[in-house]
């Protein structure tokens, strides 16, 4: 059974993927409060929690140290707001850049070595917003961007040793988006986004593909 760090696994997109894949992988369920991992890995056949602040460093390498093999890490935690770039403070930019792409540059620089062992994949959940900005999305849109640039280099540093793929996902029916239209102060229509199930299902085709292949990009979006 292949065995897949999932990280932002408590959020809607994080148990559609983890739903998803739970017949026939064991899971790490990657999060920060642990009465949430605790009760997913609970409801989960397979699965352990993997209880970290992505953005503390040194609890970081010491939670990546107790992992001993890997054959899949899905980056899916992550930040997001709305606001113009006069709004967005110089604190607003390093928390942003902090989750969204440093820690993820962390994490996958310490599991590097038990994904080689593996030839294993490393799947980032990128956004609509890594292809294209728009007007105030500037520090997450930024932060999207610089994360599909460091996917595009590890996956020419990595090639022919892991599998490096990045899915952009457009707007997605979850708590998270919920939180930006009303601070848009926009009405909110679940049947105008996708689902995360939808999401999900991208991932295992991503996982999925066959070993002498891989999806290096995909972009997903609402239809509306």
């Amino acid at each position: 059974m292949r065995k897949v760090l999932v990280t932002g696994a408590t959020g809607g997109i994080g148990r559609a993927i983890c739903s998803e894949l739970a017949e026939d992988t064991h899971l790490l369920v990657g999060g920060r409060d642990p009465e949430k991992v605790t009760e997913l890995v609970a409801s989960l056949p397979s699965a352990e929690p993997f209880i970290v602040d992505l953005t503390d460093e040194s609890a970081l390498e010491n939670a990546c140290a107790q992992i001993s093999e890997l054959d899949g890490l899905i980056h899916n935690a992550g930040i997001a707001f709305v606001k113009s770039v006069l709004e967005t403070s110089h604190t607003d930019w390093e928390q942003m850049f902090a989750l969204n792409v440093i820690s993820t540059a962390d994490l996958t620089r310490q599991l590097l070595p038990v994904l080689r062992k593996a030839k294993g994949q490393v799947i980032f959940i990128n956004s609509g917003a890594g292809l294209k900005a728009s007007p105030g999305w500037a520090a997450y849109a930024a932060s999207k961007f610089a994360l599909r640039a460091f996917a595009d280099s590890l996956r020419e540093e990595e090639r022919g040793k892991v599998r490096v793929s990045s899915i952009h996902p457009g707007r997605v029916d979850t708590q998270m988006q919920v939180a930006i239209q009303a601070s848009m102060d926009r009405p909110y229509d679940p049947g105008e986004h996708l689902q995360p199930s939808s999401v999900a299902k991208a991932v295992r085709a991503v996982l999925d593909a066959s070993a002498e292949a891989f999806i290096g990009s995909l972009s997903i979006a609402p239809l509306i």
